[in-house]
């Protein structure tokens, strides 16, 4: 038996423990994480450090190091989430249905865990504790295979969180971190069908492409972000250039940030000078089609057509003029990942077909797509932002981690 076997089969184990541990444990064992943390910051910051140290060695590029950092905000951010999950009512053993047949039977339909998952992310050392959270929460064992950017920091959450998981009385295997993080853990990860139900990765579209492609344990498909920005030629363009200003650099990396703003023809040679005056305080590259350049300069590089579909995850904006609406959503529809789309407009019945006629998982009136976030949802973390229609879709809190199994009460009915 592998390591990788040995881990899978402990976590098999804990994940029937916890599937029947009861909130009150549950909701313990987080505190115990977020106190556990918050003493043991030190430790972490550390951890994050030599990470850090050896990514700017390799040469990450800065928006990579963004996703990696720590610091005390971010850390108190994530303390905050794990309390925030400890706070979310239990999903599991909930009744969502419960009717009575004309032969007496009486049906029910329950929510129940997963199982175990299986979480593959890169370097962001934060989605250890916020899916260790919310698998925990959720009543599902957590396998975690991190990218070995963040292999220190990741260690030092692990730790905390199975030292939180025994002091209250859970099995530390609910929680567990792959140690291995060269692309055949990775592969093995994705065959382990005798010991995951679900596997989830989070990151990069290379990343979630493999595991799609690759994978035999079911796939929970999570979100490459080319995100939308459509100036309308109602738009309030202050409004539009602070919307875009922000999500695009507040952090470029994540995938919720926008990649490509259109701007309607009729408001461009307004709308773009107001927007670059914000984008430069920020050095951000822009690659524009013909009329952008026209408005613009030629200092704006010109968009190759490969720049319509690219999640930059860096200072880079793609910039495109379009004729008005219809343009604006079909152009949508053909680049989109069906991850977040916004329309900045004063115009009801625009705002209104935008929400109906645009396909993502979160569609936007008049706000920035850096809100597709679970704790922004009030869902406290997420385990990711899923962008496919099966099972779940947008981020994925409590809820779209549990499964229903069907409960029957008779008196001796037969068939």
């Amino acid at each position: 038996m592998t390591v990788l076997e040995t881990q899978g089969l402990a976590a098999r184990h804990a994940a029937r423990a916890l599937a029947v541990a009861g909130t009150a444990r549950k909701n313990a064992a987080l505190e115990a994480a977020a106190r556990t943390i918050e003493a043991r910051q030190g430790e972490i910051l550390a951890a994050n450090a030599a990470d850090l140290e050896a990514a700017m060695a390799a040469g990450l590029r800065p928006a990579l190091l963004d996703r990696l950092a720590l610091d005390e905000g971010r850390i108190a951010g994530i303390v905050e989430g794990v309390r925030q999950v400890a706070a979310l009512p239990d999903p599991i053993g909930a009744v969502t249905k419960m009717d009575t047949r004309p032969n007496g039977l009486t049906i029910g339909k329950r929510r129940v865990p997963l199982g175990v998952i299986g979480i593959i992310y890169e370097a962001r050392p934060n989605v250890t504790v916020d899916a260790a959270a919310l698998c925990l929460k959720s009543g599902n064992a957590a396998l975690l295979r991190g990218g070995k950017e963040a292999f220190h920091s990741n260690q030092a959450f692990a730790a905390v969180l199975r030292d939180a998981l025994e002091e209250a009385g859970l099995p530390r295997d609910c929680v567990a971190l792959v140690a291995d993080t060269s692309r055949e853990s990775a592969n093995e990860l994705m065959g382990l069908t005798e010991y995951l139900d679900v596997l989830i990765p989070r990151g990069g579209a290379g990343l979630i492409r493999s595991v799609v492609e690759n994978a035999r344990v079911p796939v929970i498909q999570t979100g490459v972000g080319v995100c939308h920005i459509y100036v309308h030629e109602r738009a309030d363009l202050d409004m539009a250039a602070r919307i875009l200003y922000n999500a695009k650099t507040s952090r470029p990396s994540v995938c919720n940030a926008a990649e490509c703003v259109l701007v309607d023809r009729a408001a461009a040679r307004d709308f773009l000078p107001l927007a670059w005056e914000l984008l430069q305080t920020k050095g951000v590259e822009l690659r524009g089609c013909p009329e952008t350049r026209a408005i613009l300069g030629d200092w704006v590089k010109p968009a190759a057509e490969a720049d319509w579909d690219t999640e930059f995850g860096d200072y880079i904006l793609a910039v495109k003029v379009v004729s008005g609406f219809d343009e604006a959503v079909d152009f949508i529809a053909a680049h989109g990942t069906g991850h977040s789309e916004a329309i900045v407009t004063a115009d009801y019945f625009a705002a209104q077909r935008f929400l109906d006629e645009v396909d993502a998982a979160a569609v936007y009136v008049n706000a920035s797509t850096r809100f597709t976030d679970g704790f922004e949802f009030g869902l406290g973390a997420e385990i990711g932002i899923s962008t496919q229609k099966m099972h779940a879709r947008g981020p994925m809190g409590l809820e779209e981690l549990t499964s229903s199994k069907y409960v029957i009460y008779g008196t001796g009915q037969v068939r």
